[in-house]
C-alpha cells in the first residue's frame, strides 16, 4: 500500500477524461506501446500519451473510446515520442494493463472528483 497522503495531495492530482483522436503502434518503445492522441476537450485540446495497453487493445479499437488520464504531469520523453499525460489503467489478472473510463459518456475534459 501507498503511504497516506492528505487531501490536499489527492486534489493536487489532476485527472480528467478525454476521448481518443488517434492512436497508432509504437514500435520504437522498449516495451509494447501505442501512440495515443487524446481530446480534452477546448480548455486542454490534444495531448499525447504512450500507453503499454497491446495485450488488450489495438489502436483501431481505442478511437473513440474514452479515457481516463492525470494531465499535470510533466512531459516524459519515450523514444522518439513525447508523453504528455498518463493514460490510467488497473491490471488484469495476470498484470496486464485495462484502460480506466466512465461508465457513460461524459463531456471531455471533465474532472475527477
Amino acid at each position: 500500500m501507498a503511504p497516506v497522503i492528505t487531501a490536499d495531495g489527492f486534489y493536487g492530482i489532476d485527472i480528467r477524461v478525454g476521448t481518443v483522436a488517434d492512436a497508432k503502434p509504437f514500435p520504437e518503445a522498449r516495451k509494447p506501446s501505442i501512440r495515443l492522441w487524446i481530446d480534452f476537450g477546448p480548455a486542454l485540446g490534444i495531448r499525447r500519451s504512450s500507453a503499454q495497453v497491446t495485450r488488450h487493445y489495438t489502436p483501431d479499437q481505442l478511437i473513440g473510446r474514452q479515457v481516463c488520464a492525470v494531465v499535470n504531469l510533466p512531459p516524459r520523453q519515450i523514444g522518439p515520442f513525447v508523453s504528455e499525460v498518463l493514460t490510467l489503467g488497473m491490471p488484469d489478472s495476470k498484470g496486464e494493463v485495462v484502460l480506466i473510463r466512465p461508465d457513460h459518456k461524459v463531456p471531455d475534459g471533465g474532472r475527477l472528483f
